[in-house]
């Protein structure tokens, strides 16, 4: 009887061992493929980054472009670059800071080639035409790597918070990620008036 009782014990520790070990690989697993995706959303928006220069130098050559365009441009690019996480700290807030300076990058670009629209030399320039056009391709390169980096966090998340690994998760220290969001005002649906 006595046995059979420590076969029990034994076959239990041996099963919970191998859950934890099973568990943990796994977390280490899904942790390094966030931070793969992580590299790649950086290494997107660094991509958007380094055009900005040469699309603010195209701008500039065109007479009485309006400077204060440009100048916020150049401030949100230089806020943008400075604003980085750790990949080993992607926590929600972090996430929402990155975004955030991004969004600021993202809607001065808009401005910016909204009032290109008033230089009809500009449209025309071929170099301007070029970096738009690649300026366009990295926005969706951003947008597939975004949602790339939110279906691997979400993989995460679910592996750390199902039981049993939460227990391990908890015990080597392995916390849940944070994801994009949509930009705040994506979900109202723009007004359009061809009355004007």
């Amino acid at each position: 009887m006595k046995n059979i009782g420590l076969i029990v014990v034994l076959v239990a520790i041996l099963l919970l061992g191998g859950c934890g070990c099973s568990g943990y690989n796994n977390m280490v697993k899904l942790d390094q493929d966030v931070k793969g995706k992580w590299g790649n959303v950086q290494s997107e928006y660094q991509r958007r980054s380094d055009l900005i220069p040469n699309l603010v130098n195209t701008v500039k050559g065109a007479a009485n472009f309006e400077q204060e365009t440009l100048t916020k441009v150049i401030e949100a690019r230089a806020k943008a670059t400075q604003t980085t996480i750790d990949p080993t700290n992607l926590t929600p807030e972090n996430i929402q800071k990155f975004q955030q300076a991004q969004g600021e990058l993202s809607g001065a670009l808009s401005r910016l080639l909204v009032t290109v629209e008033k230089y009809p030399e500009l449209k025309a320039n071929a170099n301007f035409t070029a970096l738009q056009s690649q300026l366009e391709g990295t926005e969706n390169r951003i947008k597939v790597a975004r949602n790339d980096f939110n279906g691997s966090v979400q993989g995460y998340n679910t592996a750390v918070k199902t039981f049993p690994n939460n227990i391990f998760a908890n015990m080597f220290g392995f916390k849940e990620k944070g994801y994009f969001a949509a930009d705040p005002g994506s979900d109202k649906t723009p007004t359009v008036d061809f009355g004007k």
